[in-house]
């Protein structure tokens, strides 16, 4: 799995964990479990870097997780994870969307096969233009 892809991920994995975190700390879940969440989402943060494709099942299960735990923050889960471990994740993401990171990963891929760089964020940013826009 290509650094920089796995690098974007974490960074948002990261950030999930901030928002998680100040759940917590502004009281607004019960403590007993949301430690022990907390706990586990840490794990994926220290496992996920080591074994990509190991830590894939544990993602799957924690993001699916936070949306039956905590619904509150169901719409701040970025749409990148919910692609990159896949599985279940999957569920929450319309056809349409679906679609598009396919295309993404596709695009991604024929880009590593070629050996040219590949900014995710910027072609993430290109498909999602509307079809009559020119795209360079």
């Amino acid at each position: 799995m290509a650094s920089a892809y796995l690098d974007h991920h974490i960074a948002l994995l990261n950030h999930l964990r901030m928002i998680l975190g100040a759940l917590g700390e502004a009281e607004q879940v019960p403590e007993d479990n949301h430690g022990l969440f907390l706990e586990r989402f840490d794990e994926l943060l220290v496992e996920l870097p080591r074994d990509p494709e190991g830590a894939q099942y544990l993602g799957q299960d924690l993001i699916s997780q936070i949306f039956h735990r905590y619904p509150q923050i169901a719409h701040l889960i970025p749409r990148d994870l919910l692609w990159f471990f896949g599985g279940d994740c999957l569920h929450y993401m319309p056809d349409e969307e679906l679609q598009m990171y396919q295309q993404l990963d596709e695009r991604r891929f024929e880009a590593e096969e070629n050996g040219e760089p590949f900014d995710w964020n910027r072609e993430k940013q290109l498909l999602a233009l509307p079809e009559d826009t020119p795209k360079h």
